[in-house]
């Protein structure tokens, strides 16, 4: 039990920053211009979403999380962590979870996409993560290739999927869905304060965010 209260948070990150946006970079230059077609996809992920095609809407990013499972996790991350590995596995089952849900209408929410706060919280966190998450690397510095992009890098692909979720979904599904995203925004963002990079208090804002959404959407639907 002692040895385990020895530990610390930076003893599970056994990489330097250096070598974390590398990686990144690596995965931009590897499969640009990839980049453009995630990020259509994307767009068409919220116009769908917005237009009441919530099956479509729900089944698009389901690809893009066993692409970034195989690519990103299991077969870049896990060189830097043996984590990285079962992290693949998680959005792999992200990404059946997205299919079955789409297959099965299970907590499609076909209430009118009215001006509600759960549904305005969802389109910011889904422009957000389209839009403004591809620029925080260039805008600190760095190199084109490390923006990170939809489809492409876990992060804002996860922030993309909790922003769809909120809009398309409801009650137990709405929370299911939510968790695997969730939970990498966390290891993502404890990530980067332990390798005292930017980006981190962004992930925990976002997910701060969220929670609000789904709590109150979760309210809405019990009235």
């Amino acid at each position: 039990m002692n040895e385990w209260t020895s530990y610390r948070l930076q003893d599970f990150i056994p990489f330097t920053a250096e070598v974390y946006f590398r990686l990144l970079e690596r995965m931009g230059e590897t499969f640009w211009p990839l980049h453009l077609l995630t990020l259509a996809l994307g767009a068409a992920t919220l116009v769908l979403a917005l237009k009441h095609r919530p099956r479509l809407a729900c089944l698009l990013p389901a690809p893009l999380w066993a692409f970034v499972a195989v690519a990103f996790f299991i077969q870049r991350y896990a060189e830097l962590n043996w984590a990285g590995g079962y992290v693949g596995y998680a959005f792999i089952t992200q990404a059946v979870l997205l299919v079955v849900i789409a297959l099965t209408v299970w907590g499609m929410d076909n209430a009118p996409r009215a001006k509600k706060p759960p549904i305005t919280i969802g389109i910011a966190i889904i422009l957000f993560g389209l839009i403004l998450m591809p620029l925080i690397a260039p805008l600190s510095g760095g190199s084109w290739y490390q923006a990170e992009v939809f489809g492409i890098h876990a992060d804002p692909t996860a922030v993309t999927t909790l922003g769809l979720v909120l809009i398309i979904l409801r009650g137990f599904a709405l929370w299911i869905a939510a968790i695997i995203p969730a939970l990498w925004l966390v290891v993502s963002g404890l990530t980067l304060q332990v390798l005292n990079a930017t980006g981190a208090a962004v992930l925990f804002a976002v997910l701060a965010l969220t929670v609000v959404g789904l709590v109150w959407k979760s309210i809405e639907s019990k009235r």
